[in-house]
Parts: C-alpha cells; structure tokens; sequence
C-alpha cells in the first residue's frame, strides 16, 4: 500500500469498541477507511490487524501497512470522543515508532466519526448534542429529525431557517428541541427589539394655542405642552383649516389631533364634528370618552348602523355637535338622505382600511359622498367655509401618495414611545392555550416602573375560540369580539382598564384602537377568519403593546404552528407567513376595485348625487369604469337615467353586493323557490 500511496495528509483515529476506525486523507479528499486493531507484546501495543473498509466488505491487510502510513501522514489525528485509556495506549503504539510528535488530540464530531468521517469542530463552529459537539451539517440534519419527532409537522422556508440560524447562534440543539417544545428561553423566542424613537421636534404649548375658551382651559388643564405629532399639526396648519392625513405609531397622540380641531370648530360655530371609526366597539368607546371630556361643552350623539345607537336606544341626532359614526352608519345617512346638519371637521379614523378588501371600497365611496355632501351644504350655506378634513392611521406604507390623494398635507411622526419586544415561539394548537398562560401568569406578575401590571391582548381568529381560549386561562380573563352586547363589551373594558382582568382574548374587535392599556399582545393565530393577516394587520395588532404612562416596555410573542392552515384556500402555512409579516414592508394603501364593488359604489353616487355620480366616481381614490358600471345598473333596472328605481334604492339603502342582488332579482323573475336562491348566494363562491 505504501508504493501505492506516496503521500499522506492526514490520518484520523476513532475509538470503535476494540478496534479503532482510521480515516486516510489526502489534499482535504478521504483516500479510503480502514480498521486497526493492538494487541500487548513486550515492546508495547502494537498494531495486531489491519483491515481496509471497501463498502460493506473489509479487506485484510499486513498489520505494518499501517506503521507505514503513519509514516507517511504530516499528521495524526485522534477523536476527543475516544476514552482516555484508548488514547493513552494509541499515543503508546505511536511512540513506539517514534511517531507520537504527530499525534494529536482534537474535537470531532461523533456522527461524523461514528459514520467514518473525519470534521474536527472548534468552539466557533461546534454545536453542543446533549454532552456531545458535533458539526454543523450533522446538527441541521438532527434538528430536522427532532421536528419530525416532536410533532412539528413539516417547518420549511423561513421558519426552517429561522431555528437553524438560532441553533447555530447558541450553538444547542437541545435548547431549539425545548423551544419546539413550548419552552419559552427569552434567548431564543426573541426575533427583535422595535426601539423607542424620539424625533426631535420643539413643542407647542398648550396656552399658545389660542383656541376657544372652553377647549382652551380643559387642555391647560390636562398638559403643559402637546405630544411631538400634536406639535407638528399644529404648527402645519391644524387650526388654519387645512386638511391633514396624520401617519404616526399608536399611542403618540395622534387622536387628540382630531378631537382639538374638531372641538374648536364646534365651539367657534363652524359646523358639526364627525367623527368616524370602522367598529362598532370603537364608536361606543368613543362616544363614551368624548361624553367624558367633552360633554359639559358640547352635545355628542353616535350612529352605528341604519338608525339605532348602542346605549339603552338612544337614537341618532342629527343636530348634535358631535357626531361619532362608524363609517356604515354615516354612509347609510347618505344613502337613505338623512339631514346630517351643516359638517365643520370630519376625522376619519383608522383611515388605511381603505385599502381592506370588502371594506376599503365602501369608505373610498362614503369619502367621496360625504366631500359632495358638504360641498352642496355650503353652497346653500356658506357661513362657516366649508369643512376640515382630519385623516389618521397608524399604519400606511405609500403615506406621500395617499396624502396627495385625499388632497391633505401630510403630517408624518415615526416615533415609538416605549421599546416593543418581538417574540417568536413554535407550537401546536393544543400546546399554544398552555404557552399563553404561562405568558399572561408572567405579565401579570410583574408590576411596570410606573406601578402597573403587565395586561395582555390575546388575538386569535375566532370568536368560538375566543370564548375557548379565556375559559382555559389560569388568571382572570374575558373574551371580547363583535359579537358580544354592548353592556358586556363595556364592562369587560371597564375591568381591563381597572386592572381586574390579567387578558382580554380577542379577534380584529381590537385591532383597530379600542383603548386597551396592554403590556403584551400575543398572536394565537396569524389569520383572521380564513384569511391571513396582512402586515398593515399585523403591524397594528402588535402596536397595541407597550403605553408610555403605564408601560416600560411591549412585548409581542407570535405562536406559530407549523404546516398550519386554517382553511384550504389559504396560501401558505403558519410558519412561512409569520415571518413574512415580521419582516415584511408596509403595504401601501390604495382600494382596488373588482366589479362588483365598481357598481356598488356608482349605484351610491347615484343615489347621492344624481347627475353628479360620475364626478364623484372621478374623485375617488381607486379607478372606476363608470360606463361598465352604469350599463350594468341599466341593464338590471337598478336606476333610470341617474336616478335609482325604487329595486336600486332597496340594494343600496340595505349595502348588498350587487351581484347577489343581481342574482336575486334573476331568480325571483324565474320563480325560483326562495331556499334555492339563498342556497345559490351561500354556494356561489365555494369550489363544490
């Protein structure tokens, strides 16, 4: 073998039982794999049998074509994993050829080894199985076979990468396997820190601001001086009438923006204040915080949906001068020609809905009749200059573009007012409930330099499990969603905002800014309903974490089940769009119209403003076929000439999608039996 093999990088000696596996290298590339066994003579331990592996055979050798070799290798290599008596008496045979200044012992890792191959591992590059250190392509290989084991289903695309990029960062593999398991390591959960950010921007005070009395005093009251945002809109023109979208981080105070310039227009007498949310939730909470602060100087009504109010049927006043509306509920006024009084400021709150499929359109069309509106009221009555348009959101990825629009300055503030931990954690469905108590026990238990317990939000994507979720939580918890009574809604509010709850569970009822003072928000779910969240969702469910005057901190922890969908029309699983939405960019808001939504909104127009229709549809910030969509109103007798018939009038005053309206009218002319027709709009949209 030694006239076949004239030169020897390396040889490579493991511990295997009563032999020893040698690796022979040459230039990096393994030459072959041979077995030696020693035996005790008089002069030491010597080489006694010389095997050479060829695949599953071995071929025996000449016991001093092993000496000879060793010889030949610039060095000699010998597995730490080999007993300190194997490779005493090792060191033993090579010093008995004078080969010992070869001989060294270094960490290898033992699959490698035990498979016959030679990876020397350093600290660097090691990765720690239980006792063992093993190489890097061995620990992925185990990681994957430890998600299969663990149930974890099949962890592909970023998730996958995600676990490997931490098992090599800790240099653990048992401590990933924990985290599979439920184990929350803050090390290893957590995904990044949103730091708190501060723009520099000087502050207005509040005695400068020269506002009506009434307003004036309440916030001389309240503060020295206005949050940066406050600062900034006022400085741009806020109290000029100028329109203004706000873009700027939850809880910087934004709102207040709207609440100051539509006050002091009410009490200067320039018209009533509109103040519109997309949530029925929402226009309760701040019907309620406006009646609070502001109903010894103004009269505040609500309007939620075609005429009723959510409190003990308080009904819908026109004349009052505040109106809090959900964005439904003003439309409606429109669309049925309610008198809305003469409109001074209109704050559109959570304005980025309009880019949300289903929704986005219907508050693209009810700007776009309210502006008309208002216009036709001051033309009849222009005493007060026609109105002020106030845009807010906390989320909005084109906010140049959108503000060019709306036709709006742009008053944008990027600042996070306390620091917002991001945590990502695997687990099944079964397993998730478990981890959440063990998050909500430990927020609740730790009290805020502010002297506040840590509170959290828990959203999930179902109001079964909602209610499932609260029943199986240690320490007091209620659900919270849409479909839950007024009453109930306010009293779980109202002992969240005492501290009497250590959660809320619940689904998007929240995500849209009810004041929930949480610590921590947990995403049981990444889906609301069947559908995926987006990042715009995403991002202002995660806001909900962390308040400046209660909380040093926020914490976000996203569980993840892997391979999870939870309808088969979705695209995707759990794990892959997780960290989609962490590392995602803002979409940009714009409302994309199918034709369905094109006719809805032009039968609107219509019935709003007749001849006008097709400017309003201009006007409007998705891109409408006005022909298309008036052909199609013609064609199935929805309105003649740019009137609606009294049929178009029905579909518009009641929001139906005009395609199943189109479908109703087919079937009532063909006498179809009425459960055949509901049967038809319930199964149009499914693959059967």
């Amino acid at each position: 073998m030694s006239q076949q093999v004239q030169e020897v990088e390396t040889i490579f000696c493991h511990e295997t039982g009563d032999d020893y596996l040698v690796v022979v290298k040459r230039d990096g590339e393994r030459l072959f794999r041979a077995r030696v066994v020693l035996s005790e003579t008089s002069a030491g331990p010597r080489p006694a049998k010389f095997r050479l592996k060829q695949g599953s055979s071995e071929e025996p050798r000449q016991p001093d074509e092993f000496v000879e070799l060793a010889r030949l290798a610039k060095r000699i290599r010998i597995s730490e994993q080999t007993s300190p008596a194997a490779r005493e008496e090792f060191m033993e045979m090579l010093a008995g050829y004078q080969l010992e200044d070869k001989a060294k012992t270094v960490r290898t890792c033992r699959y490698c080894a035990s498979a016959g191959r030679y990876s020397p591992v350093t600290t660097d590059t090691a990765v720690k199985d239980d006792e063992d250190w093993i190489c890097r392509d061995c620990a992925r290989q185990e990681l994957e076979r430890q998600l299969t084991y663990s149930g974890g289903g099949e962890v592909t695309g970023s998730a996958k990468e995600r676990l490997e990029e931490l098992m090599l960062e800790v240099q653990d593999l048992q401590r990933i396997v924990n985290l599979l398991q439920g184990q929350l390591d803050p090390d290893l959960t957590k995904f990044d820190t949103i730091s708190a950010t501060t723009d520099e921007v000087d502050p207005v005070r509040v005695d400068s601001l020269n506002l009506h009395p009434g307003l004036q005093n309440l916030l001389e009251d309240r503060f020295e001086t206005l949050l940066p945002v406050q600062s900034l809109s006022v400085d741009h023109g806020l109290f000029d009438g100028d329109d203004q979208l706000v873009v700027s981080a939850t809880a910087t105070g934004k709102t207040l923006v709207g609440e100051m310039a539509g006050i002091n227009r009410v009490l200067n007498g320039k018209g009533t204040m509109l103040f519109l949310v997309p949530l029925v939730a929402l226009a309760n909470q701040k019907y309620e915080d406006f009646q609070d602060e502001y109903g010894h100087l103004v009269d505040v009504s609500i309007r939620v949906g075609a005429s009723r109010i959510a409190d003990e049927g308080e009904r819908f006043d026109p004349n009052a001068d505040v109106i809090v509306g959900t964005y439904e509920g003003i439309d409606h006024a429109l669309r049925t020609g309610k008198e809305m009084g003469d409109i001074g400021t209109v704050v559109i709150d959570e304005v980025h809905t309009l880019k949300e499929e289903g929704r986005g359109h219907r508050l693209d069309g009810l700007i776009s009749r309210l502006k008309y509106a208002c216009e036709q009221r001051a033309k009849r009555r222009d005493d007060y200059g026609g109105a002020q348009w106030v845009y807010l959101s906390a989320t909005v990825g084109n906010p140049e573009q959108l503000a060019g629009v709306l036709e709006s300055k742009l008053i944008e503030f990027e600042e996070r007012p306390v620091p917002i931990e991001r945590h990502v954690t695997f687990a099944s469905g079964q397993e998730k409930v478990r981890i959440e108590n063990k998050l909500v026990r430990r927020e609740f238990d730790t009290e805020s330099s502010k002297g506040y317990r840590g509170q959290t939000i828990i959203f999930t994507n179902s109001r079964r499990r909602c209610h499932e979720i609260s029943r199986k939580l240690e320490y007091s918890s209620a659900p919270y969603h849409a479909g839950l009574d007024y009453k109930r809604r306010k009293k779980v509010e109202r002992q969240f905002g005492d501290q009497d709850l250590a959660a809320v569970v619940t689904t998007a009822a929240l995500a849209a800014g009810v004041d929930f003072p949480a610590s921590q928000v947990v995403f049981d779910s990444l889906a609301m309903g069947i559908e995926w969240l987006s990042v715009q969702e995403f991002h202002q469910m995660l806001g909900r974490a962390g308040r400046p005057d209660y909380h040093d901190k926020g914490k976000v922890y996203v569980l993840v089940e892997p391979d999870c969908a939870y309808h088969n029309s979705m695209e995707g699983t759990e794990d892959e769009v997780a960290f989609k939405l962490l590392k995602g960019e803002m979409e940009p808001v714009m409302t994309e119209y199918d034709e369905a939504a094109a006719i809805e909104e032009t039968l609107a127009n219509v019935t709003v403003g007749g001849k006008a229709a097709k400017s309003l549809n201009d006007r409007m910030l998705g891109e409408i076929p006005t022909k298309h969509a008036v052909g199609k109103l013609l064609q199935h007798d929805f309105i003649d000439g740019f009137e609606p018939t009294p049929l178009g009038r029905v579909v518009t005053e009641h929001f139906l999608d005009p395609s199943e309206a189109f479908m109703l009218l087919d079937g009532i002319r063909k006498d179809a039996h009425p459960y055949e027709l509901v049967a038809d709009i319930e199964l149009r949209d499914t693959d059967l």
